[in-house]
């Protein structure tokens, strides 16, 4: 759902639904739509194939329709390729020219070929992830600090809208500052106006993941693979709240971890800043 769709008010009294779906500019069956759950199969096969996937994220649909099979699923090309863009996921291979990702005037070039990441604050990189429920699934975006390897914002949602992904951005910059680039894949969130305009606007650098990259955006693809192996799948959680408190302890833990590990003189800075969100 969202955010224009989330603003009507059915109970008020002064506006009728008509009419603030007509100031919002969105259609009356948005807001009474009901999405229909996915079958409990398929919310199964969405979790086997996000762990199969971190191992292996150059599986394509017909090695994953082959896979599911040995794992006694009758299934076949269609189907994974609905569940794959549920799960927003793209494989890592070549392809002719036919992905549809979003608009073609807002895809940047690859700005990190052999720069030297040598501070704070000069690249940040971007993210949305699939994370698999017990009964369901949500979405989870983050942003990392390249240099100090620390996740700076983070947020859950149940759709992946780049209206939520700014939401995100904006708390990580009114904590940290403005970064100098900003990497993302070419991603329909990250190719909208919205993202490409807020940033240039904020005067970021934005670079681009090319497409069949595989390592391009090695540092969050790092953390995906942390926070799945070591807290999701052990952890399948009930609802959103026990998610996002599960993804902010793994968080504060990783991001004390990582600081260590990198052997890094710590930004000051940083330093006080996490104490104070922690």
């Amino acid at each position: 759902m969202s955010i224009r769709q989330k603003m009507v008010c059915r109970t008020t009294g002064k506006l009728s639904v008509r009419k603030q779906c007509e100031l919002l500019s969105i259609n009356r069956s948005c807001v009474y739509y009901k999405p229909v759950e996915e079958k409990p199969e398929n919310l199964r096969m969405m979790n086997l194939m996000d762990e199969h996937l971190i191992d292996h994220p150059t599986e394509g649909v017909i090695s994953m329709v082959n896979w599911l099979r040995d794992q006694a699923f009758r299934v076949g090309p269609k189907r994974i390729r609905r569940l794959f863009r549920i799960m927003n996921y793209q494989p890592i291979y070549r392809r002719r020219n036919l992905t549809k990702l979003g608009m073609r005037e807002y895809i940047r070039p690859y700005l990190l070929r052999g720069l030297k990441i040598e501070r704070p604050n000069q690249v940040w990189c971007t993210d949305i992830t699939f994370i698999p429920m017990r009964k369901g699934f949500m979405y989870l975006t983050a942003i990392i600090d390249v240099y100090s390897r620390k996740i700076l914002a983070w947020g859950i949602s149940n759709s992946y809208e780049a209206d939520w992904c700014l939401q995100v951005l904006k708390e990580a910059i009114a904590r940290y500052g403005v970064p100098e680039i900003i990497n993302s894949d070419q991603g329909s969130q990250y190719t909208s106006a919205i993202w490409t305009q807020f940033l240039e606007k904020s005067h970021i650098q934005i670079s681009m993941d090319g497409k069949g990259r595989a390592t391009d955006n090695t540092w969050i693809e790092r953390f995906w693979k942390s926070l799945k192996h070591d807290y999701v799948y052990l952890n399948p959680c009930d609802d959103g709240f026990e998610l996002f408190e599960g993804v902010q302890n793994h968080i504060e833990y990783y991001n004390q971890k990582t600081h260590q590990s990198t052997g890094e003189k710590p930004n000051h800075r940083y330093t006080q800043l996490l104490k104070k969100v922690a």
